[in-house]
């Protein structure tokens, strides 16, 4: 019992940082013309992680041991560096809410590495028939309403594909990590590497300039995004993993296009379109299928242990 409720306190936890990272998509979307990918993923990785090293420094976290520092630092540079840099690259081809779909595309990603390539996590029949439901249908939403997108927008849908990719193996690796420290030290050693590496490569290409060119509109969606699409919606996300399985937490990745969505509409004027909804009930219909499995199978577990 115990087991299955910080189960699924985890999954709740992952809900709220999908959600903010549905939000922070939008905000991308509308720095996107004013900036280039990578002083986009500064200022979200940058602020962040401004914001994460005092927080952990305040609540004394438990920081990764010695042996793990380059790997949890190798997993940093892959998430905050490498997929982000690929996350804004995909976002200035393509709407918030459709890079999202794609992004919702996460839990089949999560599912073949974990459970084909690692073995970490089984892979069971109801898990692989809810993810295809759900990446079918945002197959099907993105296919249907490629007429409306934006020209080439299949080039960034296909680059947040395989963004998504770096995001699955950080999931499936950094549990383990985190249960060696602390959900908030393992997120401020990587997070700290992706920012150094971006801050780098950003002063040598000169991109770092671009922020020269803010307005204050600019400044202050930067700020949210680094606060609250940064800090707080990473600090969710690693206490989500440390509670529950990687691809449940991964499944909470279908709301995001949701918050994408509504926060687009207002900001940017991104309609949302029929073949859109019809990619968000799939992806809903599977999740919540998968949630009432997961919920009988717990009541049974429990009945068999009890007996």
């Amino acid at each position: 019992m115990g087991a299955a409720l910080g189960e699924w306190v985890g999954v709740a936890i992952a809900l709220v940082s999908s959600c903010l990272g549905g939000s922070a998509a939008a905000i991308t979307r509308y720095l996107a013309g004013n900036t280039d990918p990578i002083t986009l993923a500064i200022l979200r990785c940058g602020i962040g992680f401004c914001c994460v090293l005092p927080a952990a420094l305040l609540l004394k976290a438990r920081w990764p041991q010695r042996a793990d520092w380059a790997a949890v630092a190798a997993l940093g540079f892959a998430f905050f560096g490498v997929f982000f840099v690929l996350y804004n690259i995909a976002m200035s081809y393509t709407t918030a809410a459709r890079a999202s779909l794609a992004l919702a595309t996460l839990p089949l990603h999560t599912m073949m590495v974990v459970g084909a390539l690692l073995g970490i996590e089984p892979l069971t029949k109801r898990k692989s028939i809810g993810v295809c439901v759900a990446v079918l249908g945002v197959i099907a939403a993105l296919a249907t309403g490629l007429s409306a997108a934006p020209p080439g927008a299949w080039r960034g849908e296909l680059i947040m594909t395989g963004a998504v990719l770096c995001m699955a193996f950080y999931n499936v690796w950094s549990r383990p990590f985190i249960r060696r420290s602390s959900a908030l030290g393992f997120l401020t050693l990587g997070m700290g590497t992706g920012a150094a590496a971006l801050i780098l490569v950003g002063s040598l290409t000169g991109s770092v300039t671009a922020l020269g060119q803010f307005g204050t509109p600019q400044w202050i969606a930067g700020l949210y995004l680094g606060v609250a699409g940064g800090a707080l919606a990473f600090i969710l996300w690693v206490l989500a993993l440390e509670r529950a399985s990687p691809t449940r937490v991964a499944n909470t990745m279908t709301v995001n296009p949701v918050a994408a969505a509504l926060r687009a509409t207002q900001l940017v004027g991104e309609p949302i379109t029929p073949n859109l909804v019809v990619g968000l009930v799939a992806v809903f219909a599977a999740y919540g299928s998968q949630r009432r499995r997961s919920k009988i199978r717990s009541r049974d577990d429990f009945r068999e242990v009890v007996s």
